[in-house]
């Protein structure tokens, strides 16, 4: 389904000639493909759309990375570039979890799982990846984790 999504957002994007959005949306179908010969590599069917916003939110951390280093770079016509792509890719995430939200989901994960200390912290982050793709950045998600059962 976000495929479709994405596909048809390329063909409105080409009809309203709007070039970065068109050329952002190829980078992404193709950043698609390539995990999807990857997974068919290993003996994996092709990405799910959990998988998919995975891979979505990978492409949008890069760009975040990209930007930092343009700024400091004293590039801001590309830091600029980024952060458009950065716009469009986060258009086909789901709405992201506020702060309180994501603690709130760290603690039913930690009551659902029985999690006692930091042995259990992988049990946590797989609940949470599993409810929340996409949803959560689970960099900061598992700070928050291993906060909640070291202390």
């Amino acid at each position: 389904m976000l495929r479709d999504d994405i596909n048809n957002a390329v063909k409105e994007a080409m009809k309203a000639k709007d070039e970065r959005k068109l050329s952002t949306l190829r980078m992404v179908n193709s950043t698609i493909k390539n995990a999807d010969i990857d997974a068919r590599g290993q003996g994996k069917p092709p990405l799910s759309d959990a998988d998919l916003l995975a891979v979505l939110q990978k492409m949008i951390k890069q760009r975040q990375e990209a930007v930092e280093l343009y700024d400091k770079g004293g590039r801001a016509e590309l830091a600029k570039q980024e952060r458009e792509e950065i716009e469009v890719i986060s258009a086909y995430l789901p709405k992201q979890m506020s702060e309180d939200e994501v603690k709130k989901a760290i603690a039913d994960a930690i009551a659902e799982t029985g999690a006692a200390g930091m042995k259990d912290m992988g049990k946590v982050i797989a609940v949470l990846r599993a409810k929340y793709a996409g949803q959560m950045d689970f960099g900061k998600a598992s700070g928050l984790v291993k906060a909640a059962l070291s202390g």
